[in-house]
């Protein structure tokens, strides 16, 4: 069996959810046995800190933690956050082991979905960066980010509360408010819940009438299946192109 690194704490509400979707989706594989889980736990502060101001400083604190999942055994890595994807390409480019892209199972199910116009939701820096926008245009799928003063809101709740493992009601209600007004203004068929705490707050699968696409939810099944051994696995994209979300049984490799 492979053993998958995470890269965690980041923050650690989301990283605990990884580990319980991941025990529970292995039961339905093999349950008499456990996957196999190192989970290197960083600082979400000082992350954001250097996602704000030094982007290189970063890359190199997130690669010294895939250096210490590489060490301790791990086969391929996975990030348990959506806003590092922002230095994906440049992590990959320098890391151990083959990663994750929690980006790429996202808008390989979009596509499956037949969603064109997503609205995407997460902290500030995800909202404001391409990096979700370009990988979806290969998917041939559109993101849509609110307006500067929706991605203020979006990402005080976000730090100020779902960081912190505080999920309110009144919250979630006007995410909900907002999704439906945005439905409407921008015309999205669907949202990103990109960021890995929003999927504790919004636990339906269709948020204001649109579906909801939970990215843990679709980067869990694709570590799943890259744990399964290799005459198991539903399918198997190589490390580091486009690949299909291991919730689609009938798709093939792109």
């Amino acid at each position: 069996m492979a053993i998958v690194g995470l890269v965690g704490g980041l923050g650690p509400e989301s990283t605990i959810d990884y580990y319980r979707r991941i025990l529970a989706a292995w039961e339905r594989v093999d349950p008499a046995a456990a996957p196999s889980i190192v989970i290197d736990s960083l600082d979400v502060g000082r992350a954001l800190d250097l996602v704000d101001r030094d982007r290189p400083a970063l890359i190199e604190y997130l690669l010294a933690s895939l250096h210490r999942l590489a060490g301790a055994g791990a086969d391929f890595a996975a990030m348990t956050a959506n806003t590092p994807h922002i230095v994906f390409d440049e992590l990959a480019a320098r890391s151990p082991l083959p990663l994750l892209s929690i980006v790429e199972v996202c808008a390989a199910e979009a596509r499956r979905l037949g969603l064109r116009r997503l609205l995407l939701l997460g902290t500030r820096f995800t909202m404001a960066a391409p990096f979700y926008a370009d990988v979806a245009a290969r998917y041939g799928v559109i993101v849509i980010s609110p307006g500067d003063a929706d991605q203020r809101w979006v990402h005080d709740r976000y730090v100020g509360e779902l960081l912190r493992g505080t999920f309110r009601d009144e919250t979630r209600e006007a995410i909900v408010a907002l999704v439906a007004r945005l439905k409407d203004e921008r015309q999205v068929d669907g949202v990103i819940l990109g960021g890995t705490e929003l999927p504790l707050l919004l636990r339906d699968d269709v948020v204001a009438g649109v579906p909801a696409l939970d990215t843990t939810a679709l980067h869990v099944a694709a570590i799943v299946d890259r744990l399964r051994p290799p005459l198991l696995r539903v399918i198997t994209p190589p490390m580091g192109t486009p690949a299909v979300s291991a919730t689609d049984r009938n798709s093939k490799s792109f």
